[in-house]
């Protein structure tokens, strides 16, 4: 459905044209620090994106939206253009709802990032969270970790008591002994971890995590010459990190509340990139079967179509 759309947008970058630019008056884009995404925190806290559009006289408005679902529902609302950061098993929900948001560029592959975290004071494996509250983002890659886990260890969703919330709720509830488990990533597994919590599992060989900076359909067909820029500056914005990792790192610890060992550590689990590749593109079709099985993604789609030519150069 969706493959005319993506190859009808201008090939980013390699198309010369002679009109002008065709740009908005306003960039909506979604601004997201978990699970430790150097590029979007440099982005924001140097000003890249608003010195990249200043002479164009283009407003650049960052939006906090911590859940994939809910930006790809912003996007459907039309309330954001662009999300730094998000989750691919969000983006492959949000088109089999028929929410069509398309990748721009890579940003991350932080699986080690991303786990299910027990109360502190006790010791549980997957198996003895059947019956047990647990509580985290519903519509993300966490939601698709916690049902992964439970397949693999002969369960489903049916067997927990699951209640959707966004990651600092989760982590308040868990702490507070409300939740028995919680989905977590990052910096928040650190502080968890820091309050006698455990980590039951990583998403590491259970669900290929890829975080990607996506867009609606709609802006990359009547913005290219946006987009384009926007892609630059967050390849620039990695380019500077690994420049400047040192800096870098602090800007991230600060944002996040942590300490340096912990920032390098986070980074070091990151796996930043900009390209995708073809195992990217086979893990998108993995995820998609995974999450259309188990009745968490209403249809498929082509998920080729849904890659911009921008993301693969």
């Amino acid at each position: 459905m969706f493959k005319p759309l993506a190859t009808t947008i201008l090939s980013l970058g390699l198309t010369a044209n002679v009109f002008a630019a065709n740009l908005p008056n306003e960039i909506n884009i979604v601004y997201v620090k978990a699970p430790f995404n150097l590029q979007n925190i440099v982005m924001k806290e140097k000003g890249m994106l608003e010195k990249a559009f200043e002479k164009d006289g283009v407003k650049v408005n960052w939006k906090t939206i911590t859940s994939g679902s809910k930006q790809t529902q912003a996007m459907a609302a039309n309330a954001v253009d662009i999300s730094a950061v998000m989750n691919t098993s969000s983006l492959l929900m949000a088109n089999g709802a028929g929410n069509k948001v398309l990748i721009a560029t890579g940003v991350s592959h932080p699986a080690d990032t991303f786990a299910i975290v027990s109360k502190p004071g006790e010791s549980a494996d997957i198996k003895s969270l059947k019956g047990k509250k647990i509580v985290g983002p519903k519509g993300t890659v966490l939601h698709q970790l916690l049902v992964a886990a439970l397949a693999k260890n002969g369960m489903s969703i049916k067997d927990v008591d699951f209640i959707s919330m966004d990651q600092p709720s989760a982590l308040a509830a868990l702490l507070s002994g409300s939740a028995d488990a919680a989905l977590l990533a990052a910096s928040g597994v650190i502080k968890a971890e820091k309050s006698g919590a455990k980590v039951i599992t990583t998403a590491k060989d259970i669900v290929n995590v890829n975080l990607v900076t996506t867009v609606s359909a709609q802006f990359a067909e009547k913005y290219p010459e946006a987009l384009e820029k926007v892609v630059k500056v967050q390849r620039e914005a990695l380019t500077w990190i690994e420049n400047h990792p040192d800096e870098a790192i602090a800007m991230g610890a600060k944002e996040h509340g942590i300490e340096i060992s912990d920032a390098k550590k986070l980074a070091s689990w990151s796996n930043y990139y900009n390209t995708l590749t073809d195992d990217d593109i086979k893990g998108l079709e993995t995820d998609q079967n995974f999450l259309y099985d188990n009745k968490m993604m209403e249809r498929k789609v082509d998920v080729k179509s849904l890659i911009l030519p921008s993301a693969m150069k």
